[in-house]
């Protein structure tokens, strides 16, 4: 059986393992490192040390106490990039003649069976704003363009809704 000592390369062997300068055995401290420590902290290396770790015994605890970042499920942007499209056609109908509330009230559906939290749900409704924003600026009246926006949209919307429901469904 080989002997600690000889188990680490001395750079890395913990302290206690070391041969004492001068070939003393393994396992006990030589002289000149006993008296190295008793310097060590003799020349005040407690008091240089003191500020320190009472700063680590201070943060330490707020930085444990922060809660975890949380990570998006994987359909989590498919979601929203609906809730998006949803608003987009809610304006785009409601301009081009379909008056009605059906894309407000399925995104309404959507927000009751997902049962966000608080900050889950406000990113919803900001995906349905911005959605329905990013026409509002661009169109008064219904044209041509809109039109075909409808009709993209709604493949997307449709494409999108498949995909997550084949893919995470139950």
């Amino acid at each position: 059986m080989q002997s600690t000592a000889s188990a680490y390369p001395a750079h890395l062997a913990p302290l206690d393992t070391l041969p004492a300068k001068g070939g003393g055995k393994a396992g006990t401290l030589g002289k000149n490192r006993l008296a190295a420590a008793k310097l060590f902290l003799h020349k005040g290396a407690m008091r240089r040390l003191t500020p320190i770790l009472t700063a680590l015994l201070l943060i330490g605890p707020l930085a444990l106490s922060r809660p975890a970042a949380a990570v998006d499920a994987p359909y989590e942007a498919g979601l929203m990039r609906i809730a998006e499209v949803m608003g987009s056609l809610h304006f785009l109908r409601n301009l081009c003649g379909d008056k009605g509330d059906q894309w407000r009230e399925t995104m309404e559906r959507l927000l009751a069976a997902e049962n966000p939290s608080a900050e889950r749900r406000a990113r919803f409704i900001a995906s349905f704003n911005r959605g329905y924003r990013s026409f509002e600026s661009t169109y008064t009246k219904c044209t041509a363009s809109a039109t075909e926006a409808i009709g993209r949209y709604t493949v997307e919307g449709e494409t999108l809704a498949r995909d997550l429901a084949a893919r995470y469904g139950n």
